[in-house]
């Protein structure tokens, strides 16, 4: 079809921008319900965050509210989200244990599990005895740890693919390796040109490109507070389990949520954001992170940081000074302002949704984002108080002088 010789690509109910595991979920949720949907991708698909990050589905890194409540209800999706796709997505309930080694941890992490105990998380504390027994490699003088039996894993790439293969199969439609120049809101619909020279028309956009999705803001004159934020990880050679859970320490979750428990560390060290994250693949090879770093888009790994998080590996793990690290690599977590996703209608811009900004959590969150996301678009109730991730509460923020 053309219009005064410009190429009209065929009528969409939604395009979606972003071609990642957010993006490939909200395009299957859509598709179940009947929705011509297309994904726009500037890459590959899965080229950014989700191919560049581990495993894990951490609930105890979660604070009590929204984002727990839908991370728990995205482990229920991903439990039978194997037979659904007809793909193995390597889903296990593997559990997770926060390694405490001093009083300061101690009493902050005792503080933090009573408050996800009260809002119904089953996270237990465990005394050094306990502790060896799942943990047999842990550093001997360790004082404690947390254990919440719901903390589980995912593979992303597997996942990735079920999504495309089912939503394939269901008349997904794909463009890659594309440049948006504008987006035109138009009467009852949305007008996205590329630089090709074709238009598309749609009555629903998608903003689901993690840490580019600003950029995509921009042209229709919203400002979206994401930064990149990489993490480096470093993955071993395929060994045997070194526990029966996958463990972080508990500077891991100070640098997500309390620096105050790591102001005895050194300078660099918290600038980096380093916290111990030991992750098992199916596979045997293990992913060892991570760093927080905001360095703009720059995706390189650094020996600084992957020394200093192979020393505290090491320093937990003595075992791991004789395993292979075999390669390294870095990805970019969509971090907002306020460390919580952005998901829901922009004001002003009826039509058109962000779902971004999800930072260490997008592989948790993405069966139910798809999820909330379609719900959204379809006019259906949305069962949680979405209002809390809408871009508007920034601009409340601000006028609170937050």
């Amino acid at each position: 079809m053309y219009q005064r010789g410009v190429k009209i690509l065929a009528h969409y109910d939604v395009v979606i921008i972003g071609g990642g595991i957010i993006g490939l979920s909200v395009s299957y949720y859509l598709l179940l319900k009947k929705k011509k949907v297309l994904i726009l991708e500037k890459g590959e698909l899965g080229s950014g965050a989700s191919s560049s990050c581990d495993d894990a589905i951490f609930l105890q890194s979660k604070k009590p509210g929204i984002l727990l409540d839908m991370t728990l209800e995205s482990v229920q999706m991903y439990k039978s989200l194997s037979k659904e796709l007809e793909i193995d997505l390597e889903f296990e309930n593997r559990g997770g244990m926060i390694l405490i080694e001093d009083d300061v941890q101690l009493k902050a992490m005792e503080e933090f599990v009573k408050t996800q105990n009260s809002y119904g998380l089953p996270v237990e504390m465990l005394d050094r005895k306990d502790v060896l027994k799942k943990q047999p490699f842990v550093r001997k003088d360790i004082k404690a740890s947390t254990y919440c039996s719901k903390d589980s894993q995912v593979n992303p790439l597997k996942v990735m693919r079920g999504f495309l293969k089912k939503g394939t199969a269901l008349g997904l439609e794909l463009k890659t390796h594309i440049e948006i120049t504008e987006i035109i809101q138009r009467e009852g619909s949305w007008e996205i040109r590329l630089k090709d020279g074709s238009h598309i028309k749609t009555e629903y956009v998608v903003n689901a490109a993690g840490a580019w999705a600003p950029d995509i803001g921009k042209l229709i004159g919203a400002e979206i507070p994401i930064r990149p934020k990489r993490g480096q990880i470093i993955v071993t050679q395929q060994v045997p389990p070194l526990g029966e859970t996958n463990a972080w320490s508990a500077d891991y979750i100070a640098a997500k949520m309390n620096p105050q428990i790591i102001q005895n560390k050194p300078k660099r060290y918290r600038e980096l954001g380093i916290g111990l994250a030991l992750s098992q693949a199916s596979s045997g090879n293990y992913l060892i992170g991570s760093t927080r770093e905001y360095v703009g888009f720059d995706k390189s790994t650094t020996y600084e940081a992957l020394t200093m998080i192979m020393h505290e590996a090491i320093r937990l793990f003595p075992i791991l000074k004789n395993v292979h690290m075999i390669r390294s690599f870095a990805g970019f977590r969509p971090a907002s302002e306020d460390g919580k996703a952005i998901v829901g209608e922009v004001d002003g811009k009826k039509g058109f949704y962000i779902a971004a900004g999800h930072e260490g959590d997008g592989i948790a969150l993405a069966p139910i984002t798809g999820k909330v996301m379609a719900s959204m678009i379809c006019g259906e109730k949305v069962i949680y108080p979405m209002e809390e991730l809408s871009l508007n509460r920034f601009k409340s923020q601000k006028m609170n002088g937050g």
